[in-house]
C-alpha cells in the first residue's frame, strides 16, 4: 500500500491523563486556543497540531477533551481521524473516561494507534510494569490489541523519540481516502476573519476541494463559494480527502454555519431525517435499549436527538447489552447519512455512551418486522453488488471506479455486475464504461436536458444556446468539468441535444420559435446598420431604436451569431454587405502593388477617421492588408 503524505491522530482518554501537554511536548504547538482552557488548565473543546516527519510527510492531531462533560466535543474531533494516540496517566493507570473514549473508538471503526503511557517520572518501574499490565487487559479484544505502548514524560522528555518512531510507523498502515468522489467535509468550527470573511474548518472525508468550487452548505441545502483554501495556515489551491482544511467561504456569513452542518459536492449528499442501520449496544449499556426510545446520535459532527425502532423482533422490545439489530432512526434534525457511515448513540440523561452503529440507506422508510426490507437491508449489510450498486446509480450517473471503491466492490465483481445489467437493459454504460447510471434516470437527465435546453432560448431567446459549463453542472454537478462535458456528447449521441460550439441547443424540432415582437425588433435594427453603411449607429442608438423591446448588446451579439454585423472593434459593428462592399474597394485600390496612406484609405472607404481607422486594423488581423509604417498593402497571399 503506497503511503499518503498525510495522516491524522486523535487522541484520547479520561481528564488531566496529559494528552494535550504530549501533544504540546510533541510538536511545540498548544492546541488548546480558548481562553477558559488556557486559565483552568483542561482542554474543552477540540485542538489542533502539527507534526512534521521526514521526508515531507505530515502528521495532524486532534487533540480532544477528556473531561465527561465534554464528550460530545471529543466524538465531534474523532470522526475523521486514522488513528489515535490513547493516553493513560502512569499514576492513575485506566479510568472511567479511558474506557469510554476506547469505546467510542471502536464504534467508530478506530482500530488502528498507539499507546502513551504519559507522567512516566512520577512513578517507579514496579507500578509502570503493573499500570502496562492493565494496559494490555483494557485492550485485549479490541482492534488495538497488541498496539505499540510507549511510557513517556512531557516533563522530562523521556520516551518522545521513541513515540515520534512509533507515530512514524502508523503512516504504512493508514489507507487511502476517496479523492476523486464527491467533496464532503463535515464543520466542526466557523469564525470570521477581518478582511477574509466566513472560515469554517473540518476533515475532508472523501475528494478533492479547490479554489472556485461551488458547493452546497446542508442541511440548509445553501450554494457556496469556496474562496481560498489553508491546510495547516498554508494556502493552498487544492485539498484532498484526509486532510484538515480552512475553507473561507463567500456569501454567507460565520453565525449562518455551525458544527454539524457539511459543506459537500451539489446534490451529491442529502440531509435526511430518516435512515436505517445496525445498531450494535456495548455491553456496559444497562438496560438495553428499548424499542422508541430517544437518545443523542453523534453523526459526523453533529448532535441531534433520535428516536430508535427495531426492524426485526428483539425480546420484550429491549435490545439486551451487548445485542445488535437492525433499527429505523428517526432524527429530529436532518443529517447527511451515506452508507457506510459510523455514528455513536448516547443517553439523554445522564449522558453515557451506549452503543453505535453503521449507516445502511438514508430516506426510505423500512417496514417493522418486513423480510422483503430485513433482506434488502441483510444485502446491503454483506455487500452484495446489486443492493449497493443500483441505488446509487439511480439517483445519479457514477463515476465507477470511485463507485466501486465506496461500495467495497471488487473491480471485477462489480464491472460484471454492471455489464450484466446494461445487457438487461437496467444500466446504462456511458464513455466506454467510465460512467454508469441507472437507466430509468439517464432517461429522465435526456428529458431534463432537452427542458433545459428549451427553456434556456425561451428566457433567452436572442442568445446561441444553454452554456455547455451550465449546462452540465446543472444535470449532473457532482462529476468534474471533465466527464461533465463528456456525458453532454453522450445525451447528444442519444439525441437529447445538439451541441454546438460552447452551447447546447435541443433537437431542431424542440427549438423555440422567437416571438414576433423580438423578430421585428431585431429586424428593425438590421435594416438600421445596413442603412448606415460605414458609418454604423452606436450601442446608445440602436437602444433608442429598440425602447424597452429588447437589451441593445443581446440584439447586436444576436446578429453576429447570424452573421449579418462584423464586430470590427469594441463597441464597434458594421453590416456585413458593408465591410465587404469596403473590403472590395480597397483591394481594387491597393491591386498592383499599390500602397496607401491612413487618408489615402479613408477616402477610398468614404468615411470618418473615426470608422476609417478600425477598419484598417480590422483589414489588418483578417490579413486583406498589411502594415508598412505609415501606408497599408495587399498582405500576401
Amino acid at each position: 500500500m503506497e503511503e499518503r503524505a498525510q495522516i491524522i491522530v486523535g487522541t484520547a482518554g479520561h481528564v488531566d491523563h496529559g494528552k494535550t501537554a504530549l501533544v504540546r511536548a510533541l510538536t511545540g504547538q498548544d492546541p488548546d486556543r480558548l481562553p477558559d482552557e488556557k486559565r483552568r488548565g483542561i482542554t474543552i473543546d477540540i485542538g489542533f497540531a502539527h507534526l512534521d516527519l521526514p521526508g515531507g510527510r505530515r502528521l495532524s492531531f486532534i487533540d480532544v477533551p477528556g473531561h465527561e462533560r465534554f464528550v460530545r466535543n471529543m466524538v465531534a474531533g474523532v470522526h475523521g481521524i486514522d488513528a489515535c494516540l490513547l493516553v493513560v496517566a502512569a499514576d492513575e493507570g485506566v479510568m472511567p473516561q479511558t474506557r469510554e473514549h476506547l469505546d467510542i473508538l471502536r464504534l467508530l471503526g478506530v482500530d488502528r494507534g498507539l499507546v502513551a503511557i504519559t507522567k512516566r517520572d512520577l512513578v517507579d518501574d514496579d507500578w509502570l510494569e503493573l499500570v502496562r499490565e492493565e494496559v494490555f487487559g483494557l485492550l485485549e479484544g479490541t482492534g488495538l490489541a497488541g498496539a505499540p505502548l510507549v511510557a513517556v514524560s512531557s516533563r522530562t522528555g523521556e520516551g518522545l523519540e521513541q513515540l515520534r518512531a512509533e507515530l512514524e510507523r502508523l503512516f504504512a498502515l493508514a489507507g487511502g481516502r476517496p479523492a476523486h468522489g464527491p467533496v464532503r467535509l463535515p464543520v466542526d468550527r466557523s469564525f470570521t476573519v477581518a478582511g477574509f470573511g466566513t472560515v469554517v474548518t473540518g476533515t475532508l472525508v472523501s475528494g478533492t476541494l479547490r479554489e472556485g468550487d461551488r458547493l452546497e452548505l446542508l442541511p440548509a441545502g445553501r450554494p457556496v463559494r469556496v474562496r481560498g483554501l489553508q491546510v495547516h495556515g498554508r494556502a493552498t489551491p487544492e485539498a484532498r480527502a484526509g486532510q484538515r482544511v480552512a475553507v473561507n467561504l463567500a456569501g454567507l456569513e460565520w453565525r449562518e454555519v455551525r458544527r454539524g452542518d457539511v459543506l459537500a459536492t451539489p446534490s451529491a449528499f442529502r440531509a435526511e431525517t430518516l435512515f436505517a442501520a445496525r445498531v450494535q449496544l456495548l455491553p456496559s449499556a444497562a438496560g438495553g435499549l428499548r424499542d422508541g426510545s430517544r437518545v443523542r446520535l453523534h453523526a459526523g459532527t453533529q448532535e441531534t436527538v433520535a428516536r430508535v425502532v427495531w426492524l426485526e423482533d428483539v425480546p420484550q422490545g429491549t435490545l439486551a447489552p451487548g445485542g445488535a439489530a437492525l433499527a429505523r432512526l428517526h432524527a429530529a434534525r436532518p443529517v447527511v447519512a451515506a452508507y457506510g457511515d459510523r455514528f455513536l448513540l448516547r443517553s439523554l440523561s445522564p449522558a453515557s455512551t451506549l452503543g453505535g452503529g453503521v449507516v445502511l440507506d438514508a430516506g426510505r422508510r423500512y417496514r417493522k418486522r418486513s423480510a422483503e426490507d430485513l433482506n434488502r437491508l441483510e444485502a446491503l449489510e454483506r455487500r452484495e453488488a446489486g443492493a449497493l450498486l443500483l441505488p446509487a446509480l439511480e439517483e445519479a450517473p457514477q463515476e465507477v471506479a470511485a463507485l466501486l471503491r465506496q461500495a467495497g466492490a471488487s473491480a471485477g465483481d462489480g464491472r460484471r455486475a454492471l455489464e450484466a445489467w446494461a445487457a438487461e437493459g437496467r444500466v446504462r454504460l456511458l464513455l466506454d464504461g467510465e460512467v454508469a447510471a441507472g437507466a430509468r434516470r439517464w432517461s429522465s437527465l435526456l428529458e431534463a436536458a432537452a427542458d433545459g435546453a428549451v427553456r434556456y432560448l425561451e428566457l433567452h431567446p436572442l442568445r446561441r444556446g444553454w452554456p455547455r459549463e451550465e449546462a452540465w453542472r446543472a444535470l449532473w454537478p457532482h462529476l468534474d468539468r471533465r466527464l461533465g462535458n463528456r456525458l453532454l456528447l453522450e445525451a447528444e449521441r442519444d439525441g437529447a441535444i445538439v451541441l454546438r460550439g460552447d452551447v447546447v441547443l435541443p433537437p431542431p424540432e424542440r427549438v423555440p420559435p422567437m416571438p414576433e415582437a423580438l423578430v421585428s425588433a431585431v429586424e428593425r435594427v438590421a435594416a438600421a446598420f445596413s442603412a448606415a453603411g460605414l458609418a454604423p449607429p452606436s450601442l446608445e442608438e440602436v437602444q433608442a431604436e429598440l425602447g424597452d423591446a429588447a437589451p441593445a448588446l443581446e440584439v447586436v451579439q444576436h446578429l453576429v451569431e447570424e452573421e449579418r454585423l462584423v464586430p470590427v472593434a469594441d463597441g464597434l459593428w458594421f453590416a456585413r454587405e458593408a465591410v465587404e462592399a469596403a473590403a472590395a474597394r480597397v483591394r481594387a485600390h491597393l491591386a498592383g502593388g499599390g500602397a496607401a496612406s491612413m487618408s489615402e484609405l479613408r477616402e477610398v472607404l468614404g468615411t470618418s477617421r473615426k470608422y476609417a481607422v478600425p477598419l484598417a486594423e480590422y483589414f489588418d488581423r483578417i490579413r486583406l492588408t498589411r502594415r508598412e509604417g505609415d501606408v497599408r498593402r495587399l498582405a500576401s497571399p
